[in-house]
């Protein structure tokens, strides 16, 4: 096996932190602040000691838990104040993360004797507005409830319940695919100026082209699909998703679940075609991290976000290879 660090010495890692790896955490009733926080703390103390190892990251993360809430928040004051569409939640949410890893990433090179400026970038990526996702909700977002039936809570025609997991339900809306990024320039910027970027955050904003302009649209984009995209515009030498899990297991919840170690990519293609992932997880993780290893023929892992650390230096976690791809 090649040392992820010595494949990463000229070439960036997209290390991509999953909304629900930051919350709720093994609570899925737990979204507090604090617990983001200390779960945003303790990765930035992790993504501090890769850089000081010599990997130069570019950072992304989910939403889902997140703008979720921000959604439910603007409904219930909807009275009082205008409510807000989902694609401005969208944009906050990138706001309040990208504030909170840029301020304790920053703090944390710091102690290490590291002076790199860390930035939080707003963007956007296009959608096609005839996506089919636009007419099946698909994408959960926001907080678990136990029941699917809240009569004080007024969910829009585009948006509905899904069970996620046994008794827990969540609301689900239309999860279209990226087709560009928009604002890749900031980002070269950045990068350019020995900058660490913190962007794409929640997929990106979703926009649709509409009378020569750029218009956001009621959506969430996978935070997984917009990260292969970024990693291909960053010549990626490893994608890296770190969620709330140790990595893509088969027969998962069963008596034979088994968590996989290294793996060809036809490997994981043929337990994707077998439905061992579940929709709206972790599918769309092997999905990205089959795209990104096809498109470069470089590597990708999916691991525990507690296990950050060890899942960058291919220690840990599930680690896709092009080796044995048919």
């Amino acid at each position: 096996m090649n040392n992820p660090t010595q494949e990463s010495a000229s070439a960036p890692i997209v290390v991509a932190l999953g909304g629900n790896a930051i919350a709720p955490g093994t609570d899925p009733f737990d979204s507090s602040v604090e617990h983001q926080r200390r779960r945003i703390s303790e990765t930035s103390r992790i993504l501090a000691e890769a850089i000081a190892e010599g990997m130069q990251l570019v950072v992304t993360f989910g939403n889902g838990p997140q703008v979720g809430n921000l959604l439910v928040k603007n409904e219930a004051a909807k009275n009082l104040v205008p409510a807000i569409p989902l694609d401005w939640c969208v944009a906050q949410t990138q706001a309040t993360i990208g504030l909170e890893l840029a301020s304790t990433l920053t703090a944390d090179l710091s102690c290490l004797g590291i002076s790199r400026v860390v930035v939080p970038l707003l963007s956007r990526a296009l959608v096609e507005p005839d996506d089919p996702a636009f007419a099946k909700p698909s994408k959960p977002i926001g907080r678990y409830v136990e029941s699917a039936v809240e009569p004080d809570l007024t969910i829009p025609p585009a948006h509905r319940w899904s069970e996620v997991r046994p008794s827990l339900w969540r609301r689900t809306v239309p999860s279209p695919q990226p087709i560009e990024l928009l604002d890749t320039a900031a980002l070269d910027l950045v990068l350019n100026a020995g900058g660490i970027p913190i962007t794409c955050g929640g997929g990106s904003v979703p926009v649709i082209r509409a009378d020569d302009r750029y218009v956001g649209v009621e959506a969430v984009i996978d935070k997984d699909s917009t990260a292969v995209l970024l990693a291909e515009h960053v010549n990626a030498g490893r994608l890296v998703i770190l969620t709330d899990v140790p990595g893509a297991a088969v027969s998962f919840g069963t008596p034979n679940e088994r968590y996989l170690g290294e793996v060809s990519v036809s490997e994981l293609r043929a337990y994707l075609r077998e439905d061992q992932f579940g929709e709206g997880s972790m599918a769309a993780k092997v999905r990205a991290v089959i795209e990104f290893v096809d498109r470069t023929g470089q590597t990708a892992s999916i691991g525990a976000l507690e296990n950050a650390g060890d899942v960058l230096r291919g220690l840990t976690g599930t680690r896709v290879v092009a080796v044995g791809e048919s």
